[in-house]
């Protein structure tokens, strides 16, 4: 299983409830899109997960960004993800980052809002905010290895409560 956040925004832990806590700890890989704001935040999220990839945020204190890359690419699930907080250009900016990691999935933060796009060149996927939603509806995802030759991952864009906003299929 591979579960994504982002944009937890703490000065004192992870902030995982529910569904999102369980799924940060069962995943093989977890992707963080940046802004834990506080090196408590990004170590809690490590000490929970088994294998955590994550990017620095516009919101992370020094600290945190000496730690952590501004964008990365990682292979999970048989998919490739480019990973990044932000990019200016919205989705087509979103995009052309995707399109030069030659990746299948962007994952990206900074909005707070959990959106799925699917594109020509990918899939955008921003999982929100579990923790600071900011107005939007709290946010996380968690994708699941098919054996479907068309099909590499299936998930759900859910709230922490494990209530589902949007179904997701990867096709790689």
């Amino acid at each position: 299983m591979i579960a994504i956040f982002s944009d937890t925004h703490s000065e004192s832990g992870h902030e995982l409830t529910g569904e999102a806590l369980t799924a940060a700890r069962e995943a093989d890989t977890v992707i963080h899109a940046g802004d834990f704001t506080s090196t408590a935040a990004l170590e809690s999220f490590q000490a929970v997960c088994n294998t955590l990839f994550a990017v620095h945020g516009n919101a992370d204190s020094a600290a945190v960004r000496d730690r952590l890359p501004t964008a990365r690419v990682v292979e999970a699930g048989g998919v490739r993800f480019a990973v990044t907080h932000r990019r200016d250009g919205g989705e087509m900016g979103l995009t052309m980052f995707g399109r030069s990691r030659d990746a299948d999935v962007v994952v990206s933060g900074h909005t707070h809002r959990p959106t799925v796009i699917d594109t020509e060149d990918c899939l955008l996927l921003n999982p929100g905010s579990h923790a600071q939603p900011r107005g939007n509806r709290p946010g996380f995802v968690v994708l699941e290895e098919r054996a479907d030759e068309n099909v590499s991952l299936t998930g759900e864009l859910r709230q922490p409560d494990g209530t589902v906003l949007e179904s997701i299929v990867v096709s790689a």
